[in-house]
C-alpha cells in the first residue's frame, strides 16, 4: 500500500540515490489518532512517498526538510491492526531500507527524566504506552494506582522495534519494593518481556524497565504498555480453517483462561494471530495462530499412554497443552502401508515456550522415529508408513517442562510440492530493492527452492508500477538461480509499489501439477555477535520503483562466436553517457552461469565509453546458450545508481580441436622440437594461430599457423645455458581461430619439457675435430623421418652403449 503527497519543489534532475532510513520519531502511536512523524535517514532530498506493507495508515502531509529529515503526518485508522507496520521511503532516485512503526491501542506518554529513583518514579495513569530509553546502568520506574483484585499488565517492545541489540527486562513491584512479577525473555514476545499480576491490595504499583544486564545505551528505545488489559500466553486450538467460526480458549492470563468465539478471515494477512480482548481492553500483541484447511482435534485428558491416546484422522491437526512438568501427550491415528505423511509440531512457531520432542510409535509397540529440532526449535518427521495399522504420536518438552501455556499444534499432512523464491544479495546483509531509471533497466538474481517437485520455472511480476515489465529467460529444471531484468519505459511516471515476483512450474510433462511461489525477503534489522541475525522482519513483497533517468546506459556487444570449453573471451561492454557525466562505472556480470568465470573488478574508466570483461569456461562447462547481462554502478553525485544491460546471448561450445603433446627433452643451450598432434572436432575456415605458452624462463619458440587439415604441430624450442633444468609440466597451447571477424580462443594443455644439464667433459678427452669443409650444394633431399620420443630415447641408449664398448676396449 503506497500513500503519498508529492513535494512540489522537487527538481527534475536526479539529486540523490541510495536513500537510507534510520527510523521514525516517535516509534509508534495509538490507532485512531493523527500525528506528525519524523522520518530520519540520508539522501532524502528527493523523497516522494511512504510505502507501507500493511494497510491502516494514511499519509496526509509530506514535507522534505532536508537530506536527512522528512516530516509526514500519519493518520491511523481506528481499526488499524495492532503491532508492526513496516514502511520504506521512496525517493525520485531509489527506495530506502525497511523500518517498523508500531500501532498500539493505548494513548502514548513520553518518558520524563529523572525517573531512575524508586522513591521518585514517573507517575502515569493506567492504560498508557510509555516511550523511553534504557541508557547505560539506567533503571526507569513508573508508578500506577490500582485496586485490590485489579489486573496489572506490563508488556515491553524493545528488540521488536528493530533498532539495536536490546534485551529489555521488566518487573512489577509493590510499594515495599517487593518484586511481584518479572520478565526478561518471554517466548510469546521473543526477547522482550511481559508480566502480569493481580493487585493484592489497594495502592501504588511500580513498573521497572531496564536493559537486562544494565548495559543499555541511547539506541535502547522501548515502548512499554501498562494497563488492565488481558495478556494470555497461549491459545487453544492454535489453528483453524480460513473463514471458520470456532470457540478458542485463551490460556495463561493471571485472571484465568477465557473462552471466546472467533470468526477467522478467509484471506489472512501474513503473520496472522489472535488478539485477546475483554471489557478492560485488548492485548498489545497477538497470540500465534495458524490458518490452514485441516480439521481440528483437541486432546482429551487423560492421554498419557498408548491406550488412552486421543484419536484423530490424518490429514488433520491435533492440538493440546503439555500441562505439567514431565507430561507427555499421545495421539493415535490410522495409516496404510506406502503412505507418506509430513508430521510437524508447531510450538515455538506459535510462540509457545514448549521445546517439542516428537516420537512416533507403533500402537502398543516401540518407537520407530523421533525428532527434537528440525531446522529450528520445533520438531518435524517425514513418516513413510511401513505397515497398515495404528500409530501413536507423542509430544513432550525436551527438558521435561510444562505448564498451562505450553501449547502445541501437530499438523499431519500429505506431501505437498512448494516453491519459495529469494533475491540474492549484491551487498552482504542487504536485501535488494528494485529502482529502475526511466528508459533503463535494473537487474536482480532470483534463487529458487523447490520442495518435493522438479521441473522448469517461469517467472512473472504482478502489481508492478505502470511502465515496468519483467524479463526472465526462465529457470531450467537443473537451475536454482536465474537473472531477472526489470525494464522501465521512457514514458513511465515516477512511482513505486510493493510488487509480487512469482515463480510457477512450467513443465509440459507435468500439466496437472500446479506449483507457485513468490519472493520472500527476510529483512534482518538487528544482528548480534558474528553478525548472527537477532531480529528479522519477513516480507513477501519486492519493493519496485520507477526513478529519475540515470546519467548512463549500458549495453553488451553480443559475441558472434562461442566461448569454448577451456577457452577465454573478452566481453565488450559499452556505456552511453549523458553530456557532462564522466564518472567511472563499475561493471560486472549480473549473474555468472555455472562453469563460467568472469572478472568482478572491471570498470569503465572516467570519461571512457567501453571496457572488456575477461571471461573463461571450464573444461566441463555445459554446452548451451546462456542469457547474460552486465550491471553497472556509479556515483551520480549524491549516491550510487545501478543499471543493467539488456540480455545478450553467450553460447558455450566444445573445443574446435584437441591436442596431444609429445614429450620433449633438451640439454641447456641446445635446441629441440616439440611435436603436438592435432585432431579436428569442428570445421573452421582459414588459418589459426597457435602459441606455445607456459615455457620456463630463457626458453623461446615462435608461433605457428595451422588449418583445419593440420595434423602435427612442430615447435622449435631454443634454450639458453641458463635455462632452468628440470621437468616443466605447464606447457599449453593458445589457439586463436578467427570466425565472423572475432577470435575463438582455446587454451589447451598440457605438455612437458625436460631440460637437462649437459654432462661435464671427460678428462684427457681430445679436442673436438675441426669442422669439415662446407659440402657442395646438393639437390633437395626428402626430409628425414621424424623420430618419436621413444625412438629418440632408444637411439640415445644405443649411442651410449656403443661409446661404453669403445671405452672398454681401451
Amino acid at each position: 500500500m503506497a500513500l503519498s503527497i508529492f513535494h512540489t519543489e522537487f527538481k527534475s534532475t536526479a539529486t540523490a540515490a541510495s536513500p537510507s532510513f534510520g527510523g521514525t520519531t516517535p516509534r509508534g502511536a495509538q490507532r485512531g489518532t493523527e500525528l506528525e512523524v519524523v522520518l530520519s535517514g540520508g539522501q532524502l532530498e528527493d523523497a516522494r512517498e511512504v510505502l507501507f506493507y500493511e494497510p491502516g495508515i494514511e499519509v496526509t502531509k509530506f514535507e522534505v526538510v532536508n537530506g536527512g529529515t522528512v516530516k509526514a503526518t500519519f493518520k491511523i485508522a481506528p481499526d488499524c491492526a495492532l503491532g508492526s507496520h513496516r514502511l520504506r521511503i521512496r525517493t525520485a532516485t531509489g527506495i530506502s531500507d525497511l523500518r517498523p512503526f508500531f500501532v498500539g491501542a493505548l494513548p502514548d506518554v513520553a518518558e520524563q527524566e529523572p525517573n531512575s529513583d524508586f522513591a521518585a518514579p514517573q507517575v502515569i495513569s493506567m492504560n498508557v504506552t510509555v516511550t523511553g530509553v534504557a541508557d547505560y546502568e539506567d533503571v526507569d520506574y513508573y508508578v500506577v494506582e490500582a485496586k485490590k483484585g485489579e489486573r496489572i499488565t506490563a508488556e515491553v517492545e524493545g528488540i521488536r522495534l528493530g533498532i539495536s541489540f536490546f534485551d529489555p527486562y521488566i518487573a512489577i513491584l509493590n510499594a515495599g519494593r517487593f518484586e511481584l512479577a518479572s520478565s526478561d525473555d518471554n517466548a510469546l514476545v521473543f526477547q522482550d518481556g511481559a508480566a502480569s499480576i493481580i493487585a493484592p491490595e489497594d495502592g501504588k504499583y511500580y513498573i521497572q524497565v531496564r536493559e537486562s544486564s544494565y548495559a543499555g545505551n541511547g539506541s535502547c528505545i522501548y515502548r512499554v504498555h501498562i494497563g488492565n488489559f488481558p495478556r494470555p500466553l497461549a491459545v487453544l486450538p492454535a489453528g483453524g480453517r480460513p473463514g471458520e467460526t470456532l470457540p478458542v480458549k485463551f490460556l495463561g492470563d493471571v485472571l484465568g483462561e477465557k473462552l471466546e468465539t472467533v470468526t477467522l478471515p478467509t484471506a489472512p494477512a501474513a503473520n496472522f494471530g489472535l488478539f485477546a480482548k475483554d471489557e478492560t481492553g485488548i492485548a498489545p500483541s497477538q497470540n500465534g495462530f495458524r490458518l490452514n484447511d485441516l480439521p481440528n482435534t483437541l486432546e482429551q485428558e487423560p492421554n498419557e499412554t498408548h491406550e488412552n491416546a486421543t484419536r484423530f484422522a490424518a490429514p488433520g491437526a491435533a492440538n493440546g497443552v503439555v500441562g505439567k512438568p514431565g507430561d507427555g501427550d499421545h495421539f493415535r491415528f490410522t495409516a496404510r502401508k506406502g503412505e507418506t505423511w509430513d508430521i510437524r509440531v508447531h510450538a515455538r512457531g506459535i510462540r509457545s515456550p514448549l521445546d517439542p520432542v516428537l516420537t512416533i510409535f507403533t500402537a502398543g509397540g516401540g518407537a520407530i522415529a523421533a525428532n527434537d529440532d528440525s531446522g529450528g526449535p520445533d520438531a518435524y518427521i517425514r513418516f513413510g508408513v511401513p505397515n497398515d495399522g495404528d500409530y501413536v504420536l507423542q509430544v513432550r518438552d525436551h527438558l521435561g517442562n510444562g505448564g498451562v501455556h505450553y501449547a502445541y499444534r501437530i499438523e499431519v499432512t500429505p506431501i505437498k510440492p512448494a516453491l519459495t523464491l529469494g533475491v540474492a544479495e549484491f551487498v552482504q546483509y542487504v536485501q535488494p530493492s528494485v529502482s529502475v531509471p526511466k528508459g533503463n533497466r535494473f537487474g536482480i538474481v532470483l534463487t529458487a527452492a523447490r520442495y518435493d517437485f522438479g521441473g522448469p520455472l517461469a517467472i512473472r511480476g504482478e502489481n508492478l508500477p505502470p511502465g515496468i515489465t519483467v524479463e526472465c529467460p526462465g529457470m531450467t529444471a537443473g537451475q536454482s538461480v536465474v537473472p531477472v531484468i526489470f525494464h522501465a519505459s521512457a514514458e513511465a511516471q515516477l512511482a513505486g509499489t510493493l510488487a509480487d515476483v512469482i515463480g510457477s512450474l512450467a513443465d509440459p510433462n507435468q500439466p496437472m501439477l500446479k506449483v507457485e511461489g513468490s519472493v520472500q525477503q527476510p529483512m534482518t534489522l538487528v544482528r548480534g555477535q558474528n553478525a548472527i541475525p537477532v531480529w528479522t522482519e519477513n516480507t513477501s513483497k519486492l519493493p519496485v520503483a520507477v526513478t529519475e533517468e540515470a546519467p548512463f546506459e549500458l549495453s553488451i556487444v553480443e559475441p558472434k562466436v562461442p566461448l569454448v570449453r577451456g577457452g577465454q573471451m573478452d566481453l565488450k561492454v559499452v556505456a552511453k553517457r549523458k553530456e557532462g557525466f564522466k564518472a567511472p562505472i563499475k561493471i560486472d556480470l549480473l549473474w555468472v552461469p555455472p562453469g563460467i568465470g568472469a572478472s568482478g573488478s572491471i570498470a569503465i574508466a572516467e570519461g571512457q565509453t567501453e571496457a572488456l570483461i575477461p571471461m573463461n569456461a571450464a573444461g566441463n562447462a555445459e554446452l548451451t546458450t546462456w542469457k547474460i547481462a552486465v550491471r553497472g554502478e556509479s556515483n551520480a553525485g549524491a549516491g550510487n545508481i545501478m543499471v543493467c544491460t539488456p540480455f545478450a546471448s553467450l553460447r558455450v561450445a566444445d573445443m574446435y580441436l584437441t591436442l596431444a603433446f609429445d614429450q620433449a627433452a633438451v640439454e641447456q643451450g641446445k635446441e629441440t622440437e616439440l611435436v603436438v598432434k592435432m585432431a579436428k572436432q569442428v570445421e573452421f575456415p582459414g588459418t589459426a594461430k597457435v602459441e606455445l605458452l607456459g615455457l620456463p624462463a630463457q626458453v623461446a619458440t615462435t608461433p605457428i599457423d595451422i588449418t583445419k587439415d593440420s595434423t602435427d604441430l612442430i615447435f622449435k624450442i631454443v634454450t639458453a645455458a641458463a635455462s632452468p633444468a628440470g621437468n616443466h609440466q605447464t606447457l599449453f597451447c593458445r589457439v586463436v581461430v578467427m570466425e565472423n571477424g572475432e577470435p575463438v580462443i582455446h587454451n589447451i594443455g598440457t605438455g612437458k619439457l625436460r631440460i637437462d644439464v649437459p654432462l661435464p667433459p671427460k678428462k684427457n678427452e681430445p679436442a673436438p675435430a675441426a669442422p669439415a669443409p662446407m659440402p657442395a650444394a646438393q639437390p633437395d633431399q626428402p626430409a628425414p623421418k621424424r623420430l618419436t620420443r621413444l625412438e629418440q630415447l632408444r637411439l640415445e641408449q644405443q649411442e651410449r652403449d656403443k661409446a661404453k664398448k669403445q671405452q672398454d676396449k681401451k
